[in-house]
């Protein structure tokens, strides 16, 4: 499928099983966790997406605007990968970090083309990263608790996913400037790492993340 969506990259398989549940003593990722003994759900994988975007800036105060979206699922694989059209006219194309360049986007379906393929794909979803989603149906690894305990984290601040990701998994991204498909299979690797642990809290009647900071409450309906 050729880019026109919006995106993030790099995967590492799971032994997760599909569609039972499992009980047994878990072990956190992350060396300060305690071990929890419980019986975990094991979610269809099919359920879970992560979402990357890329952006370029319009107008003089440089103001973001979509301009690829790239969807892939629980095992990498590129769900939707697609550049938008512009909206307004761009003032910078950030092409030294982007790779996105006038030509890229000039033939690129239109925003409201690609908002309601972006729809499709995500209809009864649970969204790794990405789009405002219902927050019950969002499991973003950068309001873990866990994860920003860990960090000694302060409130109100997003933790990078290339931090998380060196931190937790000692791996790299973004060396070679935004790649939408590596950091959205990036947040499902780190997302799967802790899978058990995440979804045996929210099993439980807890919730295992911190409140959005202000800046981002509109990504959690």
């Amino acid at each position: 499928m050729s880019p026109g969506t919006i995106s993030r990259a790099s995967t590492v398989e799971s032994n997760t099983s599909s569609g039972s549940s499992t009980s047994s003593e878990i072990t956190s990722p992350f060396s300060r966790a305690p071990l929890i003994r419980r019986t975990v759900p094991s979610f269809p994988p099919h359920k879970y997406v992560a979402v990357a975007a890329q952006v370029v800036f319009f107008g003089i105060s440089k103001l973001p605007m979509v301009a690829r979206v790239t969807i892939v699922d629980y095992r990498g694989n590129i769900a939707l990968d697609t550049y938008v059209r512009p909206v307004q006219p761009v003032s910078d194309y950030r092409t030294a970090e982007t790779g996105l360049t006038p030509f890229l986007l000039a033939g690129a379906p239109d925003f409201r083309d690609v908002q309601r393929q972006v729809a499709e794909v995500l209809k009864d979803k649970i969204l790794v990263m990405g789009l405002s989603h219902p927050a019950i149906d969002t499991r973003d690894a950068a309001l873990f608790l866990p994860f920003r305990r860990s960090l000694r984290q302060r409130p109100n601040v997003m933790i990078p996913l290339v931090t998380l990701v060196n931190e937790f998994m000692g791996r790299n991204i973004g060396l070679h400037g935004e790649t939408p498909i590596e950091e959205a299979r990036a947040s499902l690797d780190l997302f799967r790492s802790c899978e058990q642990i995440w979804e045996g809290i929210v099993k439980s009647g807890a919730w295992p993340c911190a409140l959005p900071p202000a800046a981002n409450g509109n990504c959690f309906t």
